[in-house]
Parts: C-alpha cells; sequence; structure tokens
C-alpha cells in the first residue's frame, strides 16, 4: 500500500522518527564498568547486612536459648545428684531456727580449659522476649567458651573459685554467641548474683561499676588494682565488652558475697520457684 502522504511531508515525518530515536538512545543508559562494580558493592552491602543482623540477633537468640538450657539441665543435674546422696529426715520443724551453713565450701579442684564447674543466674539479666539468664560457667575465657552453643561464661585461670576470699573473676561477651552479659550495664545496687556448683549455691552482691582499657588486667587481681595487697573480702568480678558492639573498652561490674547455702538442691528461697522451672 502506498503512503498517502506527499513526499515532503513524508520526510518530515522520517526526520522526526529518526530524530525520537536518535534522543531515545542517548536516554538510554549505557552500562559501564564502574556501574557493574557499583551494582556488586550495593549487593555485597546488603548481603553484609543481612549477615549481621543474622550474627548479631537471629543466631544470637538461638545461642542464648541453647547455653540457657544446657545450664539448667546441668543444675538439675547436681541437685539430683545432690537430693540422692541425702538422707531423708525423719521429721521437719518449719519453725526451726536456721543451721548456720558455716564457712562456703571451695572448691579445690583443677579444672581443664572448657570444662564447667558452675552455674550463673542473675535475675536482673532476665529478659523473657529474648535471652535467658541462666549460664554456664567453664575454665578459661578462650572463643571455645565464650563462642560456645553450652557455656558461654568463661572464668578467668588463677583467679578464685566461688566462695574463695580474693577475686573469683568471670567473662562473657555482651553481644552475639549468646550475649550471657548482654544487660550488665543494668545491674543495680544490690541486685543479687547466683552462683551454683555441686556444693552449693553463693549469693554475692552487685556493689559498682567500673570501666577500663583491655589492658587494664589488675582488676582480676585478688584486691582490684592492687595485686601487692592480700584479700579479706569474698568479691565477684564480671567483665564484659563496652560499649555495646565494640570492643573498645571493659565494663567491670563488682560484687560482694553476701551468704552461701550448701547443697545444689537447696537454692535461695527467693528464687526457689525459677530453678524449679529449670528442671521442667
Amino acid at each position: 500500500m502506498s503512503d498517502p502522504l506527499p513526499d515532503d511531508r513524508r520526510s518530515r515525518r522520517d526526520a522526526r522518527r529518526a530524530e525520537d530515536r536518535r534522543e531515545a538512545s542517548e536516554r538510554r543508559p549505557r552500562v559501564s564498568v564502574v556501574g557493574v562494580f557499583g551494582e556488586l558493592l550495593l549487593t555485597a552491602g546488603a548481603l553484609i547486612l543481612l549477615f549481621l543482623g543474622w550474627q548479631l540477633w537471629w543466631n544470637d537468640a538461638i545461642m542464648a536459648g541453647q547455653q540457657s538450657e544446657a545450664a539448667s539441665e546441668l543444675s538439675a543435674a547436681w541437685a539430683e545428684n545432690d537430693r540422692a546422696q541425702r538422707e531423708p529426715a525423719a521429721t521437719e520443724d518449719p519453725a526451726a531456727a536456721p543451721v548456720d551453713p558455716g564457712e562456703p565450701i571451695v572448691d579445690a579442684t583443677e579444672y581443664p580449659n572448657g570444662e564447667s564447674f558452675a552455674v550463673m543466674y542473675v535475675p536482673r539479666f532476665n529478659a523473657p522476649e529474648t535471652f535467658d539468664s541462666v549460664r554456664n560457667i567453664a575454665e578459661g575465657i578462650g572463643l571455645d567458651v565464650l563462642n560456645s552453643y553450652s557455656q558461654g561464661v568463661g572464668h578467668y585461670p588463677g583467679t578464685a573459685m566461688p566462695g574463695a576470699v580474693g577475686n573469683f573473676a568471670i567473662a562473657a561477651h555482651r553481644s552475639a554467641y549468646g550475649g550471657g552479659m548482654h544487660e550488665i550495664e543494668q545491674l543495680q545496687l544490690g541486685d543479687a548474683i547466683y552462683i551454683q556448683t555441686k556444693d552449693g549455691w553463693y549469693t554475692y552482691r552487685f556493689r559498682d561499676f567500673e570501666y577500663v582499657t583491655p589492658e587494664t588486667v589488675d582488676v582480676l587481681s585478688p584486691v582490684p588494682h592492687h595485686p601487692d595487697l592480700q584479700p579479706t573480702d569474698r568479691i565477684i568480678t564480671l567483665t564484659s565488652c563496652n560499649p555495646l558492639y565494640s570492643t573498645a573498652e571493659r565494663i567491670i561490674a563488682y560484687g560482694v558475697l553476701e551468704s552461701w547455702q550448701p547443697g545444689a538442691a537447696n537454692p535461695p528461697a527467693e528464687i526457689a520457684d525459677a530453678v524449679a522451672s529449670w528442671e521442667n
């Protein structure tokens, strides 16, 4: 079919179409090496953010649950063994005066690196929607302990054991790998820090904070910052990184032993219900 337009109008139309095609071609973005590299960087950044979210939140929550479950199992096993070794009392008088437990039993065992010997429970750390605050304490502060799915809190070798005169010093992450001391900065004066061993329960009370550099290791001395002094108090030192998601400094929380109760199946009355729930 022939074009009914005159030659001059047909020429102008064809010229406009050619101009439109040229302008459209110029507006179309050209693929360049820089553009491709930029797209790759954006994709890599998104993947890194997803990984960090998984590492710092989702994986953290999973590990916290597993660490708490492992600690609950160890606590229940010690309690069951304790009950099995006791002779049942013929009578029990609720009005009887409490028996003086005497000096705290101090475990003199030299535990190998990575072996759990205590359980830590800090009610202030409880956050039911995210983390539970029961954790095993194992010998050593290496990543094999702090990043473990069954432990999470490490004991500084060479420092005191629970209940001993001196400095019972422990460490844990604040973020990632279960966050055993995620809420350490929330401790308030007088808060309880409960430590359970196969021998019984030790109740420490939080006293104060300190912020130091990672090189300030004398916080681990029997008398913190005074390595030449002879200790007379039974203290606990909790150490973790500060600020959150950083290793720039250390947050230190100090506590003093208030009391102890013999028997792994004999927790302090104020946490008896919580401890009983671990066995269910």
